[in-house]
């Protein structure tokens, strides 16, 4: 190309010595040998991964201050941007309710009821929500 010669090299075109003295006893041999090491580096890759999910967990635990609720807290619940009104400007309230904690869904989620006792649809995760005072 471009008034060069195309090259061949050595190795593809003359075996190596590594490849002539290699018997096939040995590379089956060593290829058994791999298949039984690969078991164990499995193995030992499934006990490094635990051990890091476990390192990740430790260090998130000590960082997520998680907020807990009890039955029949009043909280208030986060206004997003996709709830709030069309015409709301910036000075609508970020927080609307108080809202009761009716039950606990799981964990740090919570199923809500207005004062009314009007169940809200879907179960709240505590991040948006914070305790209310009465």
């Amino acid at each position: 190309m471009y008034g060069a010669k195309a090259l061949i090299p050595v190795e593809i075109g003359e075996p190596s010595t590594r490849y002539t003295q290699a018997p096939e006893e040995s590379n089956e041999e060593e290829m058994q040998i791999n298949l039984y090491l690969l078991k164990e580096r499995r193995e030992a890759t499934l006990i490094r991964m635990a051990a890091q999910k476990q390192i990740i967990e430790r260090y998130y635990n000590r960082k997520a201050h998680l907020r807990y609720f009890k039955i029949g807290d009043f909280v208030l619940k986060k206004v997003f941007q996709l709830t709030k009104a069309a015409n709301a400007g910036k000075m609508s309230p970020n927080w609307e309710g108080p809202y009761r904690i009716r039950g606990i869904a799981g964990k740090g989620a919570y199923e809500l009821e207005t004062m009314e006792c009007k169940v809200l649809p879907s179960n709240w995760n505590h991040v948006p929500l914070k305790k209310y005072y009465l």
